[in-house]
């Protein structure tokens, strides 16, 4: 008797799925890729939109220099006589540094409350908290900018950081999390005389960490990308950040300089990827273990 093979059966849709995945991966990329490629090209393969202008297809050289060329073409500063650009890349470590320290700190705690002491209406109030991510940002960007000036903050570091130290969906997502940890540790806790700020950085934070680097991830990303709000309450030239020098290279007597703001946004766009690329195990398990995974 010969023994029957088991023939595994042929998923479809399995393979849809994994098609649609990379289909969806590719497309995501796609901007990347061409970013990059436009900022090794010259000006004149990007006037000819030429897709591919280097060996074996073309005979032009990557120009590497683009890189060097964006970062002094933007200016120099006054006051230290460097390139704007270390001027901005200083701002943006400050402005996102304070600002996923705060926000991380904050959401830390608001979702404790929420989440693990009993507050009177706490559910009621957590839903009020939550419906604030229904408001369009446009609707209250006029209200936020007209505060900087009554504040006395505009054009400085309090109006780039406060308005963004408390992040909803950050609490949201850390309160998720806390709610999945055992009452049982809490229980113990309080046997050994711990109180609420004890239990919370000593085992509940510990027990969290994923949720937590993922909230300061997203948090990073979104104030280090943040263009808008730069560019309205900050006028000098040494408080802007690096998305705002973007703009610098938009069209001007010589035309939009696409090659070197292809450039400058590959700058702009590495301290992220480093970022993420030291924390991508923490991100997928605190977006897993969340309950709010897609």
């Amino acid at each position: 008797m010969t023994k029957s093979r088991r023939r595994h059966p042929l998923h479809i849709g399995r393979i849809f799925t994994y098609l649609l995945l990379i289909g969806g991966a590719l497309i995501s990329i796609m901007p990347f890729v061409y970013m990059v490629m436009s900022a090794l090209k010259s000006y004149g393969s990007i006037i000819a939109n030429s897709f591919w202008p280097w060996p074996p297809f073309g005979n032009e050289p990557l120009q590497w220099s683009n890189f060097g060329q964006a970062i002094n073409d933007i200016g120099f500063d006054q006051q230290w006589g460097i390139p704007l650009f270390w001027r901005y890349l200083l701002n943006s470590l400050i402005v996102s540094g304070t600002t996923v320290v705060g926000s991380v700190l904050i959401s830390v705690m608001a979702a404790y409350a929420f989440a693990l002491m009993d507050i009177p209406g706490k559910n009621v109030i957590f839903l009020l908290f939550l419906a604030t991510l229904m408001i369009p940002g446009d609707l209250t960007l006029v209200p936020k900018v007209v505060m900087m000036f009554r504040l006395g903050w505009y054009n400085t570091y309090q109006a780039l950081i406060i308005p963004w130290l408390v992040s909803v969906f950050g609490v949201f997502l850390l309160r998720q999390f806390f709610m999945q940890v055992p009452r049982d540790l809490y229980d113990a806790a309080q046997l050994d005389g711990a109180g609420h700020l004890r239990y919370l950085f000593s085992i509940v934070v510990p027990v969290s960490r994923p949720a937590i680097i993922t909230v300061a991830l997203l948090n990073f990303i979104w104030s280090w990308d943040n263009f808008r709000w730069p560019l309205l309450v900050t006028r000098d030239s040494n408080m802007r950040v690096l998305a705002v020098g973007l703009q610098q290279f938009m069209a001007g007597e010589g035309g939009t300089q696409t090659h070197l703001m292809m450039a400058f946004a590959s700058l702009v766009v590495i301290p992220v990827l480093v970022f993420y690329f030291f924390t991508q195990k923490y991100f997928t398990e605190g977006i897993t273990r969340t309950g709010i995974k897609g």
